[in-house]
């Protein structure tokens, strides 16, 4: 991982497999399968300043999944063997799937732990995703997980990033979750040139007053990502830069999960090496989870600075 570049043929982040440093590219093997996400559509109910990948009412290059499409890599997941334990569900807004409520009992039917990605406005609040909710959760008791997206814990830090009144609307369906007993997470960010200890014991606060039971200081409950920039500088990683950071390859994130997408126009869906890359051709690993398998070469900003320096995970 060097400061200064030596000149080759390539700039930074172009070839799979080398760094513009002349080095061999750091990969990771899937080496213990945790999480099995789905994206059920890039549509979502809001727009965001910086949502990870671009969400928003007209963005539909990630088309909504099926039961049966979701079904079928469920049966995979038997298949291959890989002793997942979670399923998550992500999006877009994972509520604006009209089956969102059928994936999350097809995969408890099965199981695993579920986990969905939620901003808890409207989508989450229509009637029948209500009823929907409160019956897999009395029929799957402690499986079922909504992770809240909560950028920060004040209404106008949030508000800045999700639009004027959208802080006010999320509480409103944290307190609904609340109320019927589903448990929350929440997702924030690190945004916001305040320290670590200050950020939690804003969300602390924040759980206290409205009753919420989360725990502020647990990063598994209280999930604070990196803001991610891909015009910022960032070192490639190198197959030497483990030993130099102490880091193992078995705590990156695509060497425990994978995502299935259905891109618009596709007859089916493809399979992806991590949830914040969506678009980027090179991490579409296959149409099977058997193609899946194969090791991701970490070719992009977003692995370096999320992933290895940052040290996040999508998974609970």
């Amino acid at each position: 991982m060097k400061d200064h570049l030596e000149e080759t043929e390539f700039g930074r982040f172009e070839h799979p497999q080398m760094t513009a440093s002349g080095e061999a590219r750091a990969s990771v093997a899937l080496t213990d399968p945790e999480t099995l996400w789905f994206n059920t559509g890039t549509l979502c109910n809001i727009t965001c300043q910086n949502c990870y990948i671009e969400s928003s009412p007209t963005n539909d290059r990630l088309v909504y999944l099926t039961s049966a499409e979701v079904a079928d890599f469920l049966d995979q997941l038997e298949d291959r063997n890989w002793g997942v334990r979670e399923i998550g569900f992500t999006g877009g807004e994972p509520f604006m799937n009209p089956e969102m409520v059928d994936l999350a009992r097809l995969a408890l039917k099965r199981g695993y732990e579920v986990l969905i990605l939620t901003n808890a406005m409207r989508p989450m609040l229509r009637p029948s995703v209500k009823s929907g909710l409160i019956a897999i959760n009395a029929t799957h008791p402690g499986k079922l997980t909504l992770r809240i997206s909560v950028d920060h814990w004040s209404a106008e830090l949030h508000d800045k990033e999700r639009g004027q009144g959208a802080f006010a609307r999320t509480l409103q369906g944290m307190d609904w979750l609340r109320d019927n007993g589903i448990r929350m997470t929440v997702a924030g960010r690190t945004m916001w040139h305040e320290t670590e200890a200050e950020a939690r014991a804003g969300y602390a606060a924040l759980y206290a007053k409205r009753g919420y039971d989360i725990d502020a200081a647990h990063p598994g409950q209280t999930v604070l990502f990196p803001e991610l920039d891909e015009a910022a500088p960032v070192p490639e990683i190198t197959t030497g830069c483990w030993s130099i950071l102490n880091k193992d390859p078995r705590d990156v994130m695509c060497s425990s999960s994978r995502m299935v997408v259905k891109r618009k126009g596709a007859e089916r869906p493809a399979v992806l090496a991590c949830t914040l890359l969506p678009y980027d051709p090179q991490f579409e690993l296959g149409a099977t989870l058997a193609e899946a398998e194969k090791p991701v070469h970490l070719n992009h900003p977003h692995c370096a600075k999320f992933c290895v320096l940052g040290g996040a995970s999508c998974s609970a």
